[in-house]
């Protein structure tokens, strides 16, 4: 297909291609492409006995000759991990039959998708939610925060941590912004903002100080606090707040004083 548009009765439908954003190859051998600018999507070519795996659900579109195994990955303590997320219980082993089988998988919301190649005894930390899929040689856990004021902490309660070796994608939300700190350095995010980091930066949820600045501030009572060393990496438009900022224009119960109230009665 050309980027040209064209749709002449009687003749072939040609649609522009979407935009290739990335494209490579995992660690173990598969090739891929991210397609899309705002809706992304990941297709990968799979070898021969090679297994990716995600939650159930996730998968877009796929070819013959891959197999699908639904199982409770992770075992007992995978399986509680999921439920305090409030993720599926299981997850979908997708393993190719043959060479070049296609396999997608899109995000749900308007962001971008990002491999990571992680080598054996490297980890990364991201917002829960944003795993999409995964080589099987990667382990994904629950990544519980120690200090009790995270329990307060909305998207900052409880994270997901894949280990290495194998290549996993995460889908993030908005565009994503990088930073690389200090050893004692420290950047104050909302919580809906942090959407991944390396371990080595420690991370702790504090309550916003001052009366005046809890009322009237317009902003989160909890504030994430991410100490370097190392990178993090924060997303644009947490869904979270998208969510928020819709609910103020959809309808209410008539009655309320909150927001926009509109009589759908006859």
């Amino acid at each position: 297909m050309t980027e040209a548009f064209t749709n002449v009765a009687g003749q072939r439908l040609d649609l522009p291609d979407p935009s290739v954003a990335l494209s490579g190859a995992t660690m173990g051998g598969a090739s891929y492409k991210v397609l899309g600018s705002t809706m992304q999507v990941v297709v990968m070519q799979l070898r021969a006995g090679q297994t990716v795996y995600t939650e159930t659900g996730a998968l877009s579109w796929m070819q013959d000759g891959i197999q699908m195994d639904t199982n409770m990955r992770g075992g007992l303590g995978g399986i509680l991990g999921r439920v305090f997320t409030g993720e599926s219980l299981f997850v979908a082993n997708f393993t190719a039959e043959r060479d070049n089988a296609m396999i997608a998988f899109s995000s749900e919301f308007p962001g971008k998708i990002i491999p990571i190649n992680l080598a054996q005894g490297q980890s990364i930390v991201t917002q829960r939610d944003s795993f999409l899929v995964a080589e099987k040689s990667v382990n994904m856990a629950v990544q519980f925060q120690k200090k009790f004021g995270a329990f307060f902490g909305g998207e900052g309660i409880l994270m997901q941590r894949f280990d290495g070796p194998g290549t996993v994608f995460v889908a993030l939300d908005g565009e994503v912004v990088e930073y690389t700190l200090a050893a004692g350095e420290r950047l104050k995010v909302d919580t809906g903002h942090v959407a991944m980091f390396e371990p080595t930066v420690n991370f702790t949820v504090e309550m916003v100080k001052g009366f005046k600045n809890i009322l009237f501030g317009g902003e989160g009572l909890l504030f994430a606090t991410l100490t370097g060393p190392g990178r993090v990496w924060l997303q644009t438009m947490p869904m979270s707040k998208l969510a928020g900022a819709i609910a103020e224009y959809l309808p209410r119960a008539e009655g309320s004083k909150q927001g926009l109230s509109i009589n759908l009665g006859g």
